[in-house]
């Protein structure tokens, strides 16, 4: 790539980055999409920081459901679901093929994979949601708040536009619909669910907007930056890291993410624009 071309994928990443807390109604910059490959840089960090992954507590034991986003399946969820099992926790694909969106038959599946979980392991669910899974996730635990123990969405666009979208074109095509159109959950969906929720983002998504990635405040919400994409959002090791600080957390024990110390040098301050504009 050329030093024009490095510069101007450099000024439209510094643009799309920009201290607009508003949500956008188109997707990411284009230059951000391109820089999408680095997922596979995140796949290689993954595996050569597993060892120190490794040093982490060990979890609990409960149950954690893991949905995947538009078009994938559990194949793209099998490393973090690989490192949580590592980790102690009982991890747990939702066993539906390919994400294609919310058809027919998938909500009701996703409720019966979930109860059965419950019912199997005797305690709540966690609940991870990359994407479209996110998505998902929530809404389990709006309408099964009694199977589900925490919430954590990994780049999930619930709260915003859905034409602040690259995959929009992709999901319209497969289901017939156009993603704006009215569907049942739209309304409530930036509404926080009744569980602890979590929500990483990164400010680099190069496929969603990340201004409706983000929770709205609440007593049992949060949000957590990291760098990096979105299709590396599933087996990032700071994102593993979060996953597992979150996870491990006592039921009913729920309290924010610390920043404290060294994590402040590698989770930056989702509320920064806020501290800046004060």
């Amino acid at each position: 790539m050329g030093e024009h071309s490095s510069d101007h994928m450099s000024d439209d990443m510094s643009d799309d980055m920009s201290d607009d807390m508003s949500s956008p109604s188109a997707p990411p910059a284009r230059a951000l999409l391109q820089a999408e490959w680095r997922a596979f840089a995140e796949l290689g960090a993954f595996w050569s920081m597993l060892p120190l992954l490794r040093l982490l507590p060990r979890g609990d034991g409960h149950p954690v459901l893991v949905l995947p986003g538009l078009a994938a399946g559990d194949a793209s969820t099998a490393p973090l679901r690989a490192f949580l099992r590592d980790r102690g926790w009982r991890a747990h694909g939702w066993r539906l093929g390919t994400n294609w969106g919310p058809r027919p038959g998938v909500e009701q599946a996703m409720h019966a994979r979930l109860a059965d979980l419950h019912a199997r392991c005797g305690a709540k669910v966690s609940v991870i949601g990359w994407s479209l899974g996110g998505i998902y996730a929530r809404e389990l635990a709006r309408q099964a708040p009694e199977r589900v123990r925490a919430v954590i969405t990994l780049g999930s666009p619930f709260a915003g536009d859905p034409r602040a979208s690259h995959a929009r074109h992709l999901y319209e095509s497969v289901n017939g619909r156009r993603a704006d159109a009215g569907h049942p959950w739209r309304a409530r969906m930036p509404e926080p669910p009744p569980v602890p929720a979590t929500a990483i983002y990164s400010r680099s998504d190069g496929v969603v907007a990340w201004q409706g990635c983000r929770e709205r405040e609440a007593p049992q919400t949060e949000n957590i930056e990291v760098e990096g994409s979105h299709g590396g959002l599933g087996h990032n090791p700071v994102v593993l890291y979060a996953v597992a600080d979150r996870l491990a957390q006592p039921e009913g024990g729920w309290r924010p993410f610390e920043r404290s110390g060294l994590r402040r040098f590698v989770y930056p301050d989702p509320y920064r624009d806020r501290r800046k504009a004060a």
